[in-house]
């Protein structure tokens, strides 16, 4: 009764029409759900997320849930979750995202689910890390261990637009540290992201992670800009 009371005054709308949702609706609308721009990725087979680490890092699988574009229905989901504290946006992907990888035979062995992280103070900044939904859910699909502390991000990346490509990318490289790389020793490490664009994150994310012995690492996102 008191989260009807609740509704009736504050009834929660979706995160792209901003129309009032249903009682069977959660995050958006049936509508907006619809009309989201899916990859359509196989995720028994390469795509276009695995072509992004070609020749650049040894990935096992790859895979993407969404399309992202400029002014499309995704960035507007996606702002939404990094700007207006809807974080329950993150572990509906998640729950999504899951229940396709789980019948995948590229990830049903996956071992760990480590999402790529914030610096303390973007984290503090914000008060929550938009992938960790997203990674919870996808662990809890996958039957796998979720861990946010065997990996850090040890500077800001605010000001990096004003360095060059080179700059940029030795900050990078700079940027994460593994605090126990016999935590995941031999393991099938999946790292998630909320976009996969240049891939330059989370090939920097992979660098650290391969401080430790025998893992094999494959990437989860929530979407892709192609």
């Amino acid at each position: 009764m008191f989260h009807d009371f609740i509704n009736l005054f504050y009834p929660k709308t979706c995160n792209c029409c901003e129309r009032p949702l249903l009682d069977h609706e959660k995050v958006i609308c049936t509508s907006c759900l619809h009309q989201l721009p899916l990859t359509n990725f196989q995720p028994n087979n390469e795509n276009q997320a695995d072509k992004v680490f070609y020749g650049r890092a040894e990935i096992n699988a790859a895979y993407a849930l969404l399309l992202f574009r400029k002014k499309n229905m995704v960035q507007l989901l996606l702002h939404q979750l990094k700007y207006k504290r809807q974080f329950e946006i993150s572990y509906f992907l998640g729950e999504w995202t899951g229940e396709i990888l789980k019948n995948s035979s590229r990830f049903t062995n996956i071992d760990m689910v480590i999402p790529v992280p914030l610096h303390k103070k973007r984290l503090k900044e914000r008060g929550y890390n938009q992938t960790e939904g997203f990674a919870k859910e996808i662990a809890k699909s996958l039957n796998a261990e979720y861990r946010d502390d065997l990996l850090t991000k040890t500077s800001s990346s605010k000001k990096q637009a004003l360095k060059n490509r080179i700059s940029r990318w030795n900050l990078m490289e700079q940027s994460f540290q593994l605090t126990d790389a016999s935590a995941i020793s031999g393991k099938h490490i999946l790292l998630v992201d909320d976009i996969l664009t240049t891939g330059a994150t989370l090939e920097a994310c992979i660098n650290c992670l391969r401080n430790s012995e025998k893992i094999k690492i494959s990437i989860a996102t929530m979407a892709i800009t192609i």
